[in-house]
């Protein structure tokens, strides 16, 4: 007989509005097994966090839910907080999405793993620390003894996401909660991070509560699943059956969401658009005694690249690579050496105001839509922010009607342009961030993991859209992703960057099957975990 550690039944959640109350959890039951991975799937607003935000009695100040839930038969919703924390943090724990965000940035590393050990197990400052050493070495973070000095932004995405989990480990729980983990993580990273709950999950008996939108990682990762859908529970069900025979619709749409197909290829006589050589950055730091040390940092060392009208160059590579570094310095938005040329002209020689006519030409599009717009501005102010700039001749009912042309173009309702950021979901603000590039007719854009925070249904409506628009005004892309499932549906040439330098580059199909390098190889062995839309064995290679 199975051995339930946490049981839902009829959970519903509300929160009280100015608008009314809006439902997101709407009665749903879950089983969670002593040992195992349960999933809960779902895209944005089906109510997956909020369903064990109200299990952990974390619901914002207007939430409310209602219904049961039981940890090894003890009722534990609506529980005061000091009742409630013989349980929260001890026999259920929970790891976020963004550990920067998690994580206090004023307080060392060893503070914040001592607290909770402190607080809930009742260890003496000394022997915390030690068990601090204890669990950074369980999460193999190296040096774990000098690491527990490092602030968060001293630390990597992947070791800050292993800091949260020793610190969610610390008591010894019968339950972890993984809420997006791995999100945000490059896919090499994201794949040691899945390794490691595998092995502490083994290694500790304790069962792991998966809440994600990335079904590969589902497939791979998860005993059970169950898939949500507008707060409800439309099916559920042992993870291989599910995915080899899906009951409900919504369950076939998210398995089938994964981006698709190949882009056109530019025409054979296509313009050159955009031509870099030998681009490099170079970070210098002052180290040491009065800053007497002087330590550079190539994050660009020696990239050439070429790109024509109607083309993608994709640049993958892991955090810290330096692609992001080399999209802006192309833009000339940060110091560099080197020449890159926009069409006839040479741009390093130019000084800022030399430089501002042509930025109509050559845009960039972030990767958090809801970071990069103004919440003060409506959509539509956002979207002719530009214009004032470069066509400031225009009057406001003249930038307005562009507006509407623009939302038209990106796919949204012109209507809501004059809604606020906060009113649209994760993927309708990419498209305003989109929109606000294409209204200025640009020849070059740089999307800068344009879709690395958004859901794989959303993510393939992006890339449809990227698509659409590339082949009506022929431009030209720069894709810089860590997501080599887009890069591969998006791009005609790929490069591979690592320490500042490209290790690889060549077509789509050399890139993904056969692969020439080490390094290329890991990536696509990280990225597609379960083996689909990739050879692996050709992937793999040997020692991955």
């Amino acid at each position: 007989m199975a051995d339930t550690v946490l049981s839902v039944r009829g959970l519903s959640v509300r929160f009280e509005t100015e608008s009314g109350a809006v439902e997101a959890v709407k009665g749903i039951d879950l089983d969670v097994d002593a040992g195992e991975t349960v999933a809960i799937v779902g895209e944005s607003g089906s109510g997956k966090s909020q369903t064990m935000m109200a299990v952990m009695g974390l619901l914002a100040r207007n939430g409310r839910a209602d219904g049961s839930v039981r940890y090894r038969g003890e009722e534990i919703l609506g529980l005061p907080a000091r009742a409630l924390n013989r349980y929260r943090g001890r026999k259920i724990t929970m790891i976020f999405q963004e550990p920067m965000t998690s994580l206090d940035p004023l307080y060392r590393i060893g503070e914040q793993i001592a607290e909770p050990l402190m607080r809930h197990a009742g260890l003496s400052r000394t022997a915390a620390r030690r068990r601090a050493v204890e669990l950074l070495d369980l999460v193999h973070i190296p040096d774990p003894e000098r690491r527990l000095a490092a602030y968060p932004h001293e630390l990597s995405g992947g070791q800050r996401q292993r800091v949260m989990i020793a610190m969610a480990l610390a008591n010894d729980p019968d339950i972890l909660i993984a809420d997006e983990p791995t999100t945000a993580l490059d896919v090499t990273v994201q794949a040691r991070i899945l390794e490691l709950l595998s092995e502490l999950k083994a290694r500790l008996g304790m069962a792991i509560v998966f809440i994600t939108h990335d079904l590969g990682i589902v497939r791979r990762f998860a005993d059970r699943t169950y898939v949500m859908k507008s707060g409800e529970v439309v099916e559920s069900g042992a993870t291989g059956t599910l995915f080899e025979r899906p009951r409900h619709d919504y369950t076939r749409m998210l398995i089938e969401a994964e981006p698709s197909g190949r882009k056109s290829p530019p025409p054979p006589d296509s313009p050159t658009v955009l031509t870099a050589e030998d681009v490099r950055v170079v970070f210098t730091r002052h180290e040491g005694l009065f800053g007497r040390r002087r330590h550079d940092l190539r994050a660009v060392d020696g990239v050439d690249l070429t790109v024509r009208r109607g083309e993608t160059v994709g640049v993958v590579g892991e955090s810290g690579s330096g692609k992001s570094t080399l999209g802006r310095a192309l833009l000339r938005l940060m110091p560099a050496a080197g020449l890159v040329r926009y069409e006839d002209r040479a741009l390093m020689p130019l000084d800022r105001a030399a430089m501002r006519p042509l930025r109509r030409h050559m845009q960039l599009v972030f990767q958090d839509p809801f970071g990069s717009l103004s919440p003060r501005l409506t959509a539509g102010e956002i979207v002719t922010e530009g214009l004032l700039v470069h066509e400031p001749g225009l009057t406001r009912a003249e930038r307005d009607r562009r507006a509407a042309f623009a939302f038209e173009e990106v796919w949204l309702d012109p209507a809501t342009r004059h809604r606020f950021p906060h009113e649209f979901s994760g993927g309708q603000r990419q498209r305003i961030a989109i929109a606000r590039a294409m209204i200025l007719k640009p020849a070059l854009v740089v999307l800068d993991e344009p879709t690395s925070a958004l859901d794989r249904s959303v993510q393939k409506s992006i890339v449809e859209l990227l698509r659409h628009l590339q082949e009506k005004h022929g431009l030209a892309y720069i894709f810089i992703s860590h997501d080599l499932a887009v890069v591969r549906a998006l791009s005609d040439e790929i490069m591979v960057m690592k320490s500042g330098k490209v290790v690889e580059r060549g077509s789509v199909e050399a890139i993904f099957d056969k692969p020439r390098e080490a390094y290329t190889r890991e990536l696509i062995a990280a990225a597609f975990l379960d083996g689909r839309g990739v050879h692996m064995e050709a992937a793999a290679g040997p020692g991955l």
